[in-house]
């Protein structure tokens, strides 16, 4: 019998998390990343994040650093480096992890499955084959191979480069 421990969720499952007083797409200060925000890159117009409750290792949300929530409130600059950061963010995943596919999606409004209805987010989820397998299905339970601090520090040196490249072009 394997052992899967996940103690980082206890707060989530128990619904005891901290609710921040600020909205999770917009970190504090103005810093490119930040470990305890689980931030990987920031500039003007966009960032990226690890989940903290993650569907799968590796699971990132991208947002517009614009308190938005529709794609249709963003302007043409906005979606392009939204759209940007996305590809580039689904590029390290592909590379460093080695996923099957991905799964990429925006959902729009509560009634959509957006968790965080006000500010709008893509979710780009790293899939392996069978990489949800009975437990998933009959437990409830997923099971995330990698703790999310060291998949932090994993993808952070790519983000970095991708910021020093960024803002030298």
């Amino acid at each position: 019998m394997k052992t899967l421990w996940t103690p980082w969720r206890m707060s989530h499952v128990l619904g005891n998390e901290v609710q921040p007083d600020r909205c999770l797409f917009e970190p504090e200060g103005d810093e490119p990343h930040s470990k305890k925000d689980l931030l990987l890159y920031r500039d003007r117009l966009c960032l990226c994040m690890l989940n903290r409750f993650p569907y799968a290792n590796g699971h990132l949300l991208v947002a517009p650093s614009r308190h938005v929530g529709c794609i249709t409130d963003l302007d043409s600059s906005e979606l392009h480096a939204l759209m940007g950061l996305v590809q580039t963010a689904a590029a390290i995943i592909k590379d460093l992890l080695g996923p099957d596919g991905l799964n990429i999606g925006v959902n729009i409004g509560r009634v959509a499955g957006a968790g965080i209805d006000a500010h709008l987010h893509v979710h780009i989820v790293p899939r392996w084959r069978d990489d949800h397998n009975f437990i998933t299905v009959i437990g409830e339970i997923r099971a995330i191979p990698e703790h999310i601090e060291r998949t932090y520090e994993k993808l952070l040196p790519r983000f970095i480069d991708h910021l020093s490249h960024h803002h030298s072009s």
